[in-house]
């Protein structure tokens, strides 16, 4: 293909949620996430970002549900399949401080050919891999 830029990269993932603060609370709370935006659009909307701590990767778009069919994918937006992957470069320091801050894994820590991998639910019930690949 030409035409395209060489140095492109997945920036942002949209996520819907149902309340933006609880949200946030979640996110950084929880999983140890920056607040990187929290930006009044008006009319009750707001963009929202979160981001890890280290800065890497995608930021997340705490989008707030504003229709019926928007509120019927919150927790499920991808069919029950794992959403996201959240890389780490030390599973079980992770992995335990996780647990600690109350986060649901939904099996135990598995070691596949590709990492260290275990299936952890958001405060919605969207379904993450905490993973540490294989270097």
């Amino acid at each position: 293909m030409t035409g395209f830029a060489a140095h492109r990269s997945i920036a942002t993932v949209a996520l819907v949620v149902a309340d933006y603060d609880e949200a946030i609370s979640w996110y950084v709370g929880k999983l140890g996430f920056v607040l990187t935006d929290d930006i009044d659009l008006g009319e009750s909307k707001r963009w929202v970002t979160v981001t890890p701590a280290n800065g890497q990767g995608a930021r997340l778009l705490l989008a707030e549900a504003s229709d019926e069919a928007q509120k019927s994918r919150i927790g499920n937006q991808t069919g029950g399949r794992v959403f996201l992957f959240l890389e780490t470069a030390d599973f079980a320091r992770d992995h335990a401080a996780m647990l600690e801050n109350g986060v649901e894994f939904r099996e135990a820590p598995r070691h596949e050919p590709y990492g260290t991998v275990a299936v952890f639910a958001d405060l919605y019930g969207n379904l993450w891999d905490l993973i540490e690949p294989k270097r």
